[in-house]
């Protein structure tokens, strides 16, 4: 028997090599797709970790840009409010100084006597300027206030004096107007100058 003749039934070692060499080569090919697998894991973690951030930072930017606005609305809102007071301080103070003027007229007319000397067309004329001022008053907002006979207010009236008066119905009531009131806009601009009944028994 020769040396060099390999025996049927012995084993191939150089075959049992590459069985071992696939089976590392498939082993370490496992390894690797666990190891990809891992990787892509932590690789997504961190992108939806960043991408909360993301959001979180949106979020905030969204929430500052939204108060930023609301401050600048409401910031403009206040200076139409305060432009729109001070407009109406403004124009009520040009007003009441017209109502002196007012004022004068109706003592004229008051005085009867005097104001009957005055030659007729001087009297149209007056009244007529005085018409016109009327007019310009009530176009602006201003309103006389007519308590005559109505019950005496503080929030709305100015004593003057107290009348007596035996009528108990008139107690509380206005009797008389010195001086008339007015009203901007729905608001008591000055008080009407009144006297006011007071009920008294007859002895």
């Amino acid at each position: 028997m020769s040396l060099g003749k390999k025996h049927d039934n012995e084993p191939d070692l150089s075959l049992r090599a590459e069985e071992g060499e696939s089976i590392l080569a498939e082993d370490s090919s496992e390894m690797s797709l666990d190891e990809s697998e891992e990787r892509l894991q932590e690789t997504l973690e961190k992108l939806k970790k960043k991408l909360g951030e993301c959001e979180k930072e949106r979020q905030e930017y969204l929430l500052g840009w939204q108060r930023a606005k609301a401050d600048f609305v409401n910031a403009r809102r206040t200076e139409e409010e305060e432009r729109k007071t001070v407009v109406s301080y403004a124009k009520e103070g040009v007003l009441l100084s017209f109502l002196t003027v007012a004022d004068s007229f109706e003592l004229a007319f008051a005085n009867k006597k005097a104001w009957e000397a005055v030659p007729e067309e001087w009297r149209k004329g007056v009244l007529h300027i005085y018409s016109q001022l009327v007019k310009v008053l009530e176009e602006n907002g201003l309103r006389e206030t007519a308590p005559l006979g109505e019950t005496f207010d503080p929030m709305l009236h100015e004593s003057v004096e107290s009348v007596p008066t035996g009528e108990e119905s008139e107690q509380g009531k206005i009797a008389t107007v010195l001086q008339k009131g007015y009203e901007l806009n729905g608001k008591i601009v000055r008080p009407a100058k009144v006297t006011v009944w007071v009920f008294q028994t007859k002895n």
